[in-house]
């Protein structure tokens, strides 16, 4: 399994219309990301910076990166366009983060 992170932007104000298109995200996207080899998938909102952080745990990097030609992955990137910052293609400019720490736990603890 391979953690990727990366970061995004959004446009002034588009914070909660961001928020309500991903709950739920269409199911054909969902089955996507499934296909293609992704086990978990979290975004993180920085209000005041408007920035996305984006947490994922994917099977293969080719795999990862397949979604992108996708027909609903391209239909997806159209309709989410307006709301941030993206190339011409309609893909959203991400930078990818680099991983400095990790705590890895063989236990959970009761809170």
């Amino acid at each position: 399994m391979i953690r990727k992170s990366f970061v995004m932007t959004l446009h002034p104000g588009q914070s909660a219309l961001y928020e309500e298109r991903h709950n739920p995200i269409w199911p054909e996207l969902e089955q996507v990301l499934k296909d293609h080899g992704v086990y978990q998938y979290s975004i993180f909102l920085h209000p005041d910076q408007r920035s996305l952080f984006a947490y994922a745990e994917i099977e293969t990097e080719e795999q990862w990166e397949a979604i992108a030609s996708t027909p609903v992955c391209q239909r997806w990137w159209q309709f989410m366009q307006p709301l941030m910052q993206c190339h011409q293609d309609g893909r959203p400019k991400t930078t990818d983060l680099t991983e400095v720490f990790r705590l890895k736990s063989t236990t959970a603890t009761a809170s």
